[in-house]
C-alpha cells in the first residue's frame, strides 16, 4: 500500500484512491476550497504532500515536502498529535511566521493527524476563507475531524505500509456550481474497436445513429475535429492504464465551441450493477486529477497488463450550453480574457488573449498556463496567482513579455495582467501598458528568461529570503544554520548538493556537506587560503563564482577533481560585517544558468548564512565559557558513605545560548546523608547565581541536622530575601543507611521515584508545598518512608520528564517503566544513571537541563 505520485502516475492504486476521497471529501466538509493529504515518507521526519486538491501543483512545490520539526502547522499537528485551527492571517502569522511569509494570503487553514491506535500516518488540511475567530470555524473542524477519524481507521490494517515518497496528487475537488450543459455519454472496447454512444450524445453531436462512425477514430473527430490526434492519444492512453497528462480534456468542436470530455477505466468485476462510475471532475463522487484519473476503478489495482494489454473505456462529452454565448461574447471584446480551472489549466482564451500571450489559442486551451505561457513563470505573477487562488480579492499586477520572433514589432513589452478569483475558475484579463515604473534591468532578465539551459524551473520564489532569514533566527548553532540552509536553501533553487566551509586560522574547513560522493570533500578539508580552488577564492576575493556546467569549472580551474561529469555550481562567499566567515558550494545535478536576479538573491542569501554562522561561533565560544561555569557550581564528588551508595549526572540543555539552573548534591546530615535535586526558574548567569546561592544555604542547613521542613522553609525566606525575581523548585530526602528510614520534602518539584528491591516501582506521593521563593508563610510537609536494602531512589528534573506537547505525568510514567527495566537491583548506580539519560543524550535539541541523582543502600555486613 505503500504510494508515490510516480506510481500513481502509472496506475493509482487504492491508497492514492482513498486519500483523493479524503481529501475532497474534506473540503467540503470544513467549507474550503482547497486542501490536501501529508503523509510520513520513508525518510526519516519528512512529511510528503501526497495529494493537493484544488490548486496547481507546480505553484505549490515548496510545500510538497515539510520537516516534522519545523515550526509549520502541519507538522505541528503531526508531531504533537493536535489539531491546529488558523481562522485567518493574522492568527497564522501571529502563531507561525515562517508559514505566513511564504504565503501571506487571506486565507484561514484547518489541520488534523490522521492518528490510529498506535501511529500517526499524517495531516488532513483545510484552506478556506477567512474566518474572525476560532470559534468561528468550530463546526468545520468537528466535521474535518470525523473525515480524520474514518480515514485513520480505513488506514490502519495496512499501517505498516502507508507511505509517501513521490510528488503529489493534483485533484479537482467536487464543482461549487454544476454545469446545466448537455452531456452525453460513450463506451470504447478496444477488443473490437467498436464504440457505441447513447442518444443524448449523438442528440450533442448532431450525427444520426446511423451516420456514426462507431470507431474511436470516429468518435475523435465527431468530438473535436481539430482536437481530434489529441482525443484519440488521450483515449488509448486511458485503455492501456496509462492517464493522460489532465483530465478532463478541454476541446473545440467544429463551430469552436468548448467541449469537455472525461474517460475513465471500469472495474474489471464491477460488483453491485452501477458500480463503476466516472471519476473526473464531473463524476458522480471521483475525482480526476493532473497525474491522471483516479477513482473507484482505480482501488481495484488492475494493471494495463492484464488480459491483452488494454481495458474498455467508457466516458462522457460535456457542451456546457449557455457558456458558448458567453464564449462567443468575451471572443469580441478589445481586451484579452482567458479563464483558468484550480489546478491551472486553461478553460477558456479569446482571440485577443492568444494575440496579446503570443500563444495561439489551440496552444492554450486544455494545457496548463505553464506550459501555453512558459514566460509567465516569474515570481512575482506565480505569488499573485497563489494570492487569487487562496484569497477573496482580485489580483493586478504588470508583468514584462518577451520579443515574439514571428513578428517585428508588437504593442509595447509590458503587459498589465488582473486576476478575478472564482470558486471554480479564475478569469484573467491582459491589455497592452506602459513601462512599469521604475523597472530594471532585473526585471527584464526575470520576464525574458523562463527555463535554464536543462529546462529547470526558472527563479526560484522571493520571499525564499525572508523564510530563510526568519529560519536563521532559530538557529543557534553550526549544524542547525547548516540543517536551516539545506532544508530551505537547496529546495528553492532545485540543488542537490552542499558544502559549508568555515574560516578558522586562515584555513577553511569542512562544517557541513550532504549530496556529494562518500569522502570526495575529504581533500579539500583544512585548506589553506593560498590555494588555487574556487571555494578559496570566492572567499579570498569576495566575489561569487557560478558555473553552468562542470565543463565551465574544469576550464577555470584545469586538474581541479570533479565529484560528476554533468551540473552546475555556485561559490558563494560568506562574509559578515566585513569579516570573512568561510564558504558555500551549492551543487546542481544538471547544467543550468543563473540568471542576474537569481545570481544576486544567493548573494544576498549568503549574506543571511554568513551573519548566521558568525553568530553560531559566537555562541559555541560563549556556550564552552557557560558551561565550564555550570560544572564548577556542581559538586565535584557525592560525599561517600559505606552503607550508601549514590550516582548524578547532569545534561544542560542544547537549545538558547545560556546555563541553566538545575542542581543535585548529596550532604552529611548528622549521621544520615541529605539528598538534594532542585531547579532555579530561567536561564543564564542570574539563574546559575541563584543556583549556587541556593545550594549554600540546602548545604547549610543540612549540616546543622535542621528536620528536613526547616531546610525548605529556611531556603525559601533566603530566596524571598534575596529577591532575585525568580523562583526554583527543590526536593529534599533526609535517609538514615542504617535504619533505611526517609524523611522526604517537596517545593512544587516533580516527584521522586522508588524501585523496590524486587524490581516493582512506584512514583512517591509527597504531598509537597509551592515553589521557594513566592509565599513567605508556605508549610512544606514532611513525609515518611521507608527504603529496604537495594532499593533505588530517583531525584530528577523536569527537563528529564517534559517534552513539548506530552503531558508530564505520561513523562513520568515512563521514566518510571525505565527504572524498572534499567537492570538488576545489582546493578551499579553509575551505569543505571547512564542507561536512564541514554535517550537525552542523543537528543540533538534538548530544550532543557537535565539533573538526575540515584541513592540506594546497601546491605550492612554481619561481623562473623
Amino acid at each position: 500500500m505503500t504510494g508515490s505520485g510516480e506510481e500513481a502516475h502509472r496506475a493509482p492504486g487504492p491508497l492514492a484512491a482513498l486519500l483523493i476521497d479524503a481529501s475532497t471529501e474534506a473540503i467540503g466538509a470544513a467549507g474550503g476550497h482547497a486542501g490536501g493529504i501529508y503523509l510520513r515518507s520513508h525518510t526519516s521526519g519528512v512529511l510528503r504532500l501526497a495529494v493537493l486538491a484544488g490548486l496547481p501543483g507546480p505553484l505549490f512545490k515548496p510545500w510538497w515536502r515539510v520537516h516534522a520539526d519545523r515550526p509549520f502547522p502541519v507538522a505541528d499537528a503531526y508531531r504533537l498529535g493536535v489539531q491546529v485551527v488558523l481562522p485567518n492571517a493574522t492568527e497564522t502569522m501571529r502563531r507561525y511566521p515562517q508559514f505566513a511569509a511564504g504565503l501571506p494570503f487571506q486565507f484561514g487553514s484547518l489541520y488534523v493527524p490522521v492518528a490510529g491506535a498506535s501511529s500517526t500516518y499524517g495531516v488532513l488540511t483545510v484552506l478556506r476563507p477567512a474566518a474572525a475567530d476560532a470559534a468561528e470555524v468550530l463546526p468545520a473542524r468537528e466535521r474535518l475531524t470525523q473525515v480524520a477519524e474514518e480515514l485513520a481507521a480505513r488506514l490502519e490494517d495496512h499501517r505498516e505500509t502507508v507511505a509517501w515518497d513521490g510528488e503529489p496528487l493534483c485533484v479537482r475537488p467536487p464543482t461549487a456550481h454544476p454545469s446545466g450543459g448537455r452531456l452525453g455519454r460513450f463506451a470504447w472496447d478496444p477488443a473490437t474497436g467498436v464504440v457505441t454512444a447513447d442518444a443524448p450524445l449523438h442528440a450533442l453531436l448532431g450525427v444520426a445513429p446511423t451516420e456514426f462512425d462507431a470507431t474511436v477514430q470516429g468518435l475523435a473527430k465527431a468530438v473535436s475535429p481539430t482536437d481530434a490526434e489529441r482525443v484519440l492519444a488521450a483515449l488509448q492512453e486511458t485503455a492501456a492504464n496509462r492517464p493522460p497528462p489532465s483530465l478532463p480534456l478541454y476541446v473545440r468542436a467544429a463551430d469552436g465551441g468548448l467541449r469537455l470530455m472525461e474517460f475513465w477505466t471500469p472495474d474489471p468485476d464491477p460488483g453491485p450493477a452501477g458500480s463503476s462510475r466516472p471519476s473526473g471532475a464531473f463524476g458522480a463522487s471521483g475525482f480526476s486529477g493532473a497525474s491522471g484519473t483516479v477513482g473507484p476503478s482505480a482501488s481495484s489495482g488492475a494493471s494495463a497488463s492484464s488480459g491483452a494489454g488494454v481495458r474498455p473505456v467508457r466516458g462522457f462529452v460535456l457542451d456546457p450550453g449557455p457558456s458558448a454565448a458567453g464564449d462567443a461574447a468575451a471572443d469580441l471584446l478589445p481586451e484579452g480574457v482567458f479563464c483558468l480551472d484550480r489546478l491551472g489549466l486553461v478553460a477558456y482564451a479569446n482571440p485577443r488573449a492568444g494575440q496579446l500571450l503570443h500563444r495561439p489559442r489551440d496552444l492554450l486551451l486544455g494545457h496548463s498556463l505553464w506550459d501555453g505561457v512558459p514566460w509567465l513563470n516569474q515570481p512575482d505573477f506565480e505569488d499573485h496567482l497563489r494570492s487569487a487562488l487562496l484569497s477573496p480579492d482580485p489580483v493586478h499586477l504588470r508583468v514584462r513579455r518577451p520579443p515574439d520572433p514571428a513578428q517585428d514589432s508588437y504593442e509595447g513589452d509590458w503587459l498589465a495582467l488582473s486576476v478575478y478569483p472564482g470558486p471554480d475558475v479564475l478569469t484573467c484579463t491582459v491589455q497592452p501598458t506602459s513601462r512599469m515604473p521604475g523597472a530594471d534591468e532585473a526585471a527584464e532578465g526575470a520576464a525574458g528568461g523562463g527555463a535554464d539551459a536543462a529546462g529547470a524551473s526558472s527563479l526560484a520564489p522571493l520571499y525564499r529570503p525572508i523564510v530563510l532569514a526568519i529560519a536563521l533566527t532559530e538557529a543557534v548553532t553550526a549544524r542547525q544554520v547548516s540543517a536551516v540552509v539545506m532544508r530551505e536553501l537547496l529546495p528553492a533553487f532545485g540543488g542537490r548538493r552542499l558544502a559549508l566551509y568555515l574560516l578558522q586560522d586562515r584555513h577553511l574547513f569542512l562544517a557541513w556537506e550532504s549530496g556529494f560522493p562518500p569522502g570526495f570533500l575529504a581533500p579539500f578539508d583544512g585548506v589553506g587560503l593560498d590555494a588555487r580552488l574556487p571555494g578559496v577564492e570566492t572567499l579570498t576575493t569576495g566575489r561569487p563564482l557560478f558555473f553552468d556546467s562542470m565543463q565551465q569549472l574544469s576550464a577555470a580551474y584545469p586538474g581541479i577533481p570533479l565529484d560528476a561529469t554533468e551540473g552546475a555550481r555556485a561559490f558563494l562567499p560568506l562574509i559578515a560585517s566585513g569579516r570573512p566567515v568561510g564558504s558555500c558550494i551549492l551543487g546542481f545535478d544538471r547544467q543550468r544558468s543563473f540568471s542576474g536576479e537569481e545570481r544576486s538573491v544567493l548573494t544576498a542569501l549568503a549574506g543571511l548564512i554568513a551573519h548566521a554562522m558568525e553568530k553560531a561561533q559566537r555562541y559555541e565560544s560563549e556556550a564552552a565559557l557557560a558551561r565550564g561555569l555550570q560544572q564548577a557550581l556542581l559538586p565535584r564528588r557525592l560525599t561517600d558513605h559505606p552503607l550508601v551508595e549514590t550516582a548524578g549526572r547532569y545534561l544542560p540543555g542544547t537549545q538558547g545560548m545560556e546555563v541553566g539552573g538545575d542542581w543535585y548534591d548529596v550532604v552529611e546530615s548528622g549521621d544520615g546523608l541529605a539528598l538534594v535535586i532542585g531547579d532555579v526558574q530561567g536561564h543564564g548567569v542570574q539563574a546559575a547565581a541563584t543556583m549556587g546561592q541556593l545550594r549554600s544555604a540546602v548545604r547549610a542547613f543540612a549540616l546543622s541536622d535542621r528536620p528536613p521542613d526547616e531546610v525548605m522553609s529556611g531556603t525559601n525566606h533566603l530566596l524571598i530575601d534575596l529577591d532575585p525575581g525568580q523562583f526554583a523548585s527543590c526536593c529534599y530526602i533526609r535517609l538514615d543507611p542504617v535504619t533505611g528510614l526517609a524523611r522526604a520534602v517537596r517545593a512544587g518539584h516533580p516527584p521522586p521515584l522508588l524501585r523496590n528491591a524486587d524490581g516493582s516501582t512506584r512514583v512517591l506521593d509527597l504531598p509537597g508545598g509551592v515553589v521557594l521563593g513566592v509565599d513567605a508563610g508556605a508549610r512544606y510537609p514532611v513525609t515518611e518512608l521507608q527504603v529496604e536494602p537495594g532499593a533505588v531512589l530517583a531525584l530528577y528534573t523536569d527537563g528529564l520528564v517534559e517534552r513539548p506537547g506530552v503531558d508530564i505525568d505520561d513523562g513520568i510514567s515512563a521514566l518510571r517503566v525505565a527504572l524498572a527495566r534499567a537492570g538488576t537491583p545489582a546493578t551499579r548506580l553509575a551505569g543505571l544513571a547512564d542507561r536512564l539519560t541514554t535517550t537525552a543524550r542523543h537528543t540533538a535539541d534538548r530544550p532543557d537541563d537535565i539533573a538526575l541523582l540515584l541513592a540506594t543502600r546497601r546491605e550492612r555486613r554481619r561481623r562473623a
